[in-house]
């Protein structure tokens, strides 16, 4: 969440709200909606650590709010971000842990655990499905996500076989 913030502050000033905002039109539906709650907990972070600034703007007719802006400290950390490239594959899966480990406890049969895996790939590909149809056709970042979310549901699907056909194929 900081980082994201940091990348909408580069935008220009903004409030709590504004910013809550912002992501939820950039990522849609798809992208778990974080509360106003856990937004303004991330500012107080980032304005303690020094990436943002606040300043308090009085209003006539309300409470007054903090406006953030982007620090060049922040400015610095947002481009370093930029460069740093995403994680390596996933090589820690927990389903391929207890996939390996089943046979060892005799607790769970390796195909079984499968075609569990396998239903809630199907079922969160069908939500997808229900998201990508209902997004805002203009919200190509937000069909991009989704379309991304369920390639990787996909190679998972295809990995799944993978994984049953060979352990058939030892038994």
């Amino acid at each position: 969440m900081r980082l994201p913030l940091l990348a909408l502050l580069a935008r220009g000033p903004a409030h709590g709200y504004e910013l809550k905002q912002g992501l939820e039109q950039l990522l849609g539906s798809a992208y778990p909606q974080p509360n106003v709650g856990q937004i303004y907990v991330t500012l107080g972070r980032l304005e303690k650590s020094g990436l943002i600034e606040g300043e308090d703007v009085e209003q006539s007719s309300r409470p007054n709010k903090k406006v953030y802006h982007l620090t060049d400290a922040g400015r610095e950390a947002l481009h370093a971000w930029y460069e740093e490239t995403a994680d390596e594959p996933r090589v820690r899966d927990e389903f391929f842990m207890k996939l390996a480990l089943a046979p060892q406890t005799g607790l769970a049969d390796q195909i079984a655990l499968i075609n569990r895996q396998r239903r809630q790939y199907l079922n969160t590909m069908r939500q997808l499905s229900k998201l990508a149809a209902a997004e805002d056709r203009d919200n190509r970042i937000a069909h991009l996500l989704i379309e991304g979310a369920m390639l990787h549901l996909q190679a998972d699907l295809d990995w799944l076989e993978r994984c049953q056909e060979e352990l058939e194929g030892l038994q």
